[in-house]
C-alpha cells in the first residue's frame, strides 16, 4: 500500500483512537468507539461516538472526527484509526464508509484496531468497493 505511515505516527494515531473512546458517550449501547484521523498537515482529529436517547440523533466516532478536521479547514486525509471494546476488528459502519468516502481517497489507509494492540490495515476501497462519491455525484447529478 503507498499510502502506508511512519511507525512513530501509526503509534500516535493509535494512541489518540484510544484515548477518544474514552470520552465516549454510549449510555444507551454501551458500545465505547473512539477514531483519529490524520491530515496533510499531520494534525490528527479525534472523534468519540455520542449517542441520544432519539437514537437517530447520535453520531458515529468516525464521522465526529471527519466533521471536526473538516470544520477546522482540513480536506486531505492521510490515515484513519477505529478502535472499540471488543477483541475484534470492528470497521466503520455503512454510513461513516460513504461519509469517509466523500473525502476520500480511495486508497486512504483505515486502521482497526482491537483492544489487545493488534491491528488491521485496510484501504477506503477495501471498506467501500464501487462506492458512490463526489465524482458520480458530478456527473449523474449535477448536470
Amino acid at each position: 500500500m503507498s499510502n502506508t505511515i511512519s511507525k512513530e505516527v501509526q503509534d500516535k494515531l493509535f494512541a489518540k483512537a484510544i484515548a477518544a473512546k474514552d470520552t465516549s458517550y454510549s449510555p444507551y449501547s454501551k458500545f465505547r468507539v473512539g477514531a483519529a484521523l490524520l491530515t496533510e498537515d499531520g494534525t490528527i482529529y479525534q472523534g468519540c461516538n455520542i449517542e441520544n436517547a432519539s437514537f437517530g440523533a447520535g453520531i458515529c466516532a468516525e464521522r465526529t472526527a471527519y466533521v471536526k478536521a473538516i470544520s477546522e479547514g482540513h480536506n486531505k486525509f492521510v490515515a484513519l484509526a477505529v478502535t472499540t471494546d471488543q477483541d475484534d476488528f470492528v470497521s466503520p459502519c455503512g454510513i461513516c464508509r460513504q461519509f469517509i468516502s466523500e473525502f476520500g481517497p480511495a486508497t486512504l489507509p483505515v486502521y482497526l484496531l482491537k483492544t489487545s494492540g493488534e491491528s488491521q490495515l485496510l484501504t477506503l476501497a477495501d471498506l467501500l468497493p464501487y462506492s458512490f462519491g463526489l465524482e458520480q455525484g458530478q456527473k449523474y447529478i449535477l448536470k
